[in-house]
């Protein structure tokens, strides 16, 4: 069977059977180190898939550590230390890797963890693979929504794939509006913020970076539950909503469906609800299997590697 025919999780499946490890299937690995529980994490960002060559390398070097630190805050914890493992081709100008490393240095200030170590190796194309240990409290995974939960988001959906679209149409000019959103793609903002809510209240969370109802398909797998969505509360940014007018685009479509938002996809008792974050209540956490959307039962559909 080939890797396109088997896809992305599929291959993790695989994988998860010959390595035999409980560790495997959140978006950290929770490792036990006499009293401290460590989260570990690995992403790698290549040339042509993640980004282009041409776009701002400090915005890659930032997004790079973003989306690591975005793992370990989504299992409820703080980051401390990052691996940066480069391949490069020989003619690239030495003076891009300076900037990469500037927007790396920028994000780790910004996260307030450090760059201690890595590696590099020649390949035809770009590739960025950072590694990343940080520590928490609480792990709080996948596999404990319960039903009776309420599901909840923070921020806004959909932005980050209408980014990439705008920067992608390479424009001379872009309105305010998609200014903005290419932003949110480019240089993504981890939440950091939640930490502290997700460790003392979620039962189940997760960041949402292959689209909602892909990711609500992992959390209701590893929970064993059926998650349903009410696809009218879902929390759009007016940008996003300037953007499908613009473009006669379904911002509803793109909440659901984009990937790349690096948002918190968690759960808990309403009750539990923190008036001071931009978390929005979406749906709920039933008994049964699978995620529906307005009562719609709906297949995973998102980002795929294969």
């Amino acid at each position: 069977m080939k890797l396109r025919e088997l896809g992305e999780f599929g291959l993790i499946e695989r994988l998860k059977e010959i390595l035999y490890s409980s560790l495997i299937g959140d978006d950290t690995a929770p490792v036990k180190l006499g009293e401290h529980t460590l989260l570990l994490t690995t992403d790698t960002m290549n040339e042509g898939v993640h980004f282009l060559k041409e776009w701002s390398p400090e915005s890659i070097g930032w997004k790079a550590i973003s989306v690591n630190v975005s793992d370990v805050v989504a299992n409820g914890g703080e980051p401390l230390w990052a691996l940066i493992s480069l391949s490069l081709p020989p003619e690239l100008e030495t003076k891009w890797i300076e900037r990469l490393y500037i927007g790396i240095k920028r994000a780790c200030e910004f996260y307030k963890c450090e760059v201690v170590g890595g590696n590099i190796a020649k390949l035809e194309k770009l590739s960025i693979s950072v590694a990343l240990v940080g520590k928490t409290q609480r792990f709080v995974g996948r596999s404990g929504a319960k039903p009776g939960d309420s599901l909840f988001v923070s921020g806004t959906l959909g932005d980050a794939k209408a980014g990439l679209e705008l920067l992608l149409m390479k424009k001379e000019n872009y309105e305010p509006f998609e200014a903005a959103l290419i932003e949110r793609f480019a240089r993504p903002t981890a939440r950091i913020d939640y930490v502290k809510h997700i460790v003392k209240y979620a039962n189940a969370s997760m960041d949402i970076s292959d689209g909602l109802v892909a990711d609500a398909h992992h959390l209701a797998k590893r929970s064993g539950v059926k998650i349903e969505i009410d696809s009218s509360k879902l929390p759009l940014s007016k940008e996003l909503k300037l953007f499908c007018e613009k473009y006669n685009k379904s911002p509803t479509e793109y909440a659901l469906f984009g990937g790349e938002d690096y948002q918190l996809l968690f759960t808990h008792p309403k009750t539990r609800w923190n008036p001071f974050l931009d978390m929005t209540e979406i749906g709920r956490v039933t008994e049964g299997e699978g995620v529906f959307v307005d009562g719609e039962k709906i297949e995973p559909k998102g980002w795929r590697h294969f």
